[in-house]
């Protein structure tokens, strides 16, 4: 499979959610949402609130469905609040930017998180079995391993995504699967890369956890092993970084992994807000029987801002998707539009 015959597109469907200007938690925005299924069949969102300040919550709400598309959402209140000192800094702070991948095999929901704390992002995990009683993991803590002469949890880290099933492990044990983002970056000091690792740009990493261990206790799930990156940037339309998006989720041809590449400028600082970038989304699929390996990707992103809602707003030029739900067969991904508002958009099979 070629970059040019990639087996998916992306088209847009309409806006489901915008900020409700009279509710306190909503002032700056909302964006970047999680979405899944309930026990009951409900399908539900899990938007980034933003209040005044740039403080962000976890809200939810009943995804709305007309015809078969989403078209909007009923509000439900707010699932998670940065109550801990590790989720609260100084002059920024929050819960952010959530993904929730339901494992069967554990009998739960994990919902990855982005902790806005005095250091500033870091991975953190949150688990429910109803998706409405959520129990905080903590931060996500990764082993240390030599051969990287460095600590990963030295570093900011985003973009955090589980594997809904079982896959092959480094040695060939089954472990369940992450995708992240560390940032090669300490605040006010110079950094050395890990061994191997030659460009110093945010690029997609792979982790792992024994299935065995979470099974005997799912606090394991914050003690991953086996790190490696297996994408970075490699065109114009993501010359700054790449990231990873929604859960991946398993199509014929392997794992279909959505995910951003910027361009433009970033000021680097994890606490100042980024005026002069473009996200686009792309794709990758992954190999079914070794995700580390990318068997097919985007040559051109999928789907990049057009529509005034992804062109203004809080941070302008950002289409960012986060989940990927089934509906009536069909699937469809959410996304930030302009760091403000929810977009959309469906995926297709690509016309041969």
């Amino acid at each position: 499979m070629s970059h040019t015959d990639f087996p998916y597109t992306m088209t847009r469907r309409g806006v489901v959610m915008t900020p409700d200007r009279s509710d306190p938690h909503e002032l700056e925005g909302v964006l970047n949402p999680a979405a899944a299924r309930a026990p009951d069949g409900r399908l539900v969102l899990f938007p980034r609130v933003v209040a005044a300040g740039n403080r962000s919550r976890i809200a939810v709400a009943d995804v709305v469905v007309t015809d078969g598309v989403p078209t909007g959402v009923e509000r439900r209140g707010i699932v998670l609040s940065p109550d801990r000192g590790w989720e609260r800094g100084s002059d920024h702070g929050g819960v952010e930017d959530p993904r929730i991948t339901w494992i069967e095999a554990l009998g739960l929901y994990v919902m990855t998180y982005v902790a806005y704390g005095p250091l500033g992002p870091r991975a953190a995990l949150a688990t429910s079995s109803d998706l409405a009683t959520w129990t905080r993991l903590g931060p996500v803590q990764f082993r240390y391993e030599d051969h990287l002469d460095t600590d990963l949890n030295l570093f900011p880290n985003k973009d955090l995504v589980w594997f809904p099933e079982p896959i092959p492990g480094p040695e060939g044990e089954l472990c369940f699967g992450f995708i992240h983002r560390p940032m090669w970056r300490i605040r006010g000091q110079e950094v050395s890369l890990p061994a191997g690792v030659t460009d110093d740009r945010a690029a997609i990493w792979l982790s792992y956890v024994r299935v065995s261990d979470a099974l005997a206790d799912p606090a394991a799930l914050l003690r991953p092993f086996g790190h490696r990156e297996i994408a970075r940037s490699e065109t114009a339309w993501e010359a700054l970084k790449i990231g990873g998006g929604p859960p991946p989720v398993r199509v014929p041809e392997g794992w279909l992994l959505i995910y951003h590449g910027v361009s433009g400028t970033i000021i680097e600082d994890d606490f100042a807000p980024q005026k002069d970038v473009h996200y686009a989304a792309g794709a990758m699929i992954l190999d079914a029987a070794d995700p580390s390996r990318v068997v097919a990707r985007t040559a051109h992103p999928l789907l990049t801002p057009e529509t005034e809602r992804e062109r203004v707003g809080i941070v302008g030029n950002v289409v960012f998707p986060t989940a990927i739900v089934e509906v009536d067969g069909r699937l469809f991904t959410f996304y930030g539009m302009a760091d403000e508002a929810i977009g959309v958009a469906s995926l297709d099979r690509a016309t041969p």
